[in-house]
């Protein structure tokens, strides 16, 4: 029988070997770390975007529609009603979309779909709300019957149509400037692929080498088909 201590030996020998096993072993466990997980968890509100101009202006655009759309529906006769019917619309559709768009940027959202583009989304929705909101409201006040709800219907409508077109020209001016930051990180990488090709001779030579190489087979390859035929009859 074998000693304790050869045992122990052969233990140690044993957890030595699977440690280095495990070491160079391929199929080592892998943990995914939680920032890269997909779906809503980890979902955190951006303080900084709601106290910015953008943030506010957002808030003070869902806050108005939802209340002319309420001011609105408390109408219960109208005559004519197209102007409460198209007021209606714009005002719900204003309320539902800019408040998609300030949970996607309120929420970081939006900078996990990079497809879309969001300034051009957003200045699309502002310029447009603005446009139907100062239309509806117009006609809204034109065809009134001087009602406490449609007052206030008009007023609140005039108001959002002042918040969505300070928005529109903030939105404006932040798509230039991202178009413009887009241009230059073109450049500065056209420049620097540019640079790495200049400090690398063996791309250069091996370029010309390319080309005089398709220029000698150029050359050789016969252009007339009568000449063709000859070779290929003799």
């Amino acid at each position: 029988m074998r000693s304790g201590e050869e045992l122990d030996g052969f233990e140690g020998e044993a957890s030595s070997t699977s440690m280095i096993s495990g070491a160079s072993s391929p199929y080592q466990p892998t943990t995914e770390p939680v920032s890269q997980r997909r779906g809503l968890a980890g979902l955190r509100c951006d303080p900084d975007y709601l106290r910015g101009a953008l943030g506010r202006l957002k808030v003070a655009q869902v806050i108005l529609a939802l209340i002319a759309f309420i001011c609105i529906e408390t109408i219960m006769a109208c005559s004519p009603c197209e102007g409460l019917y198209f007021f209606e619309f714009v005002s719900c559709s204003a309320f539902v979309v800019t408040g998609v768009l300030l949970i996607m940027f309120s929420l970081n959202l939006h900078m996990r779909i990079p497809q879309i583009n969001w300034n051009l989304t957003d200045l699309v929705n502002t310029g447009l709300s603005a446009f139907l909101f100062f239309i509806a409201s117009i006609v809204l006040a034109a065809l009134n019957h001087r009602a406490g709800a449609e007052i206030a219907a008009v007023i609140f409508g005039f108001l959002a149509t002042a918040a969505y077109a300070v928005n529109t020209f903030l939105a404006v001016q932040k798509w230039r400037v991202s178009v413009r930051q887009q241009s230059t990180n073109d450049y500065i990488r056209a420049r620097t692929e540019s640079r790495d090709v200049d400090s690398r001779p063996e791309i250069q030579r091996l370029d010309t080498f390319s080309y005089s190489t398709n220029v000698t087979v150029r050359k050789k390859s016969p252009t007339n088909p009568l000449s063709l035929n000859h070779w290929q009859l003799a």
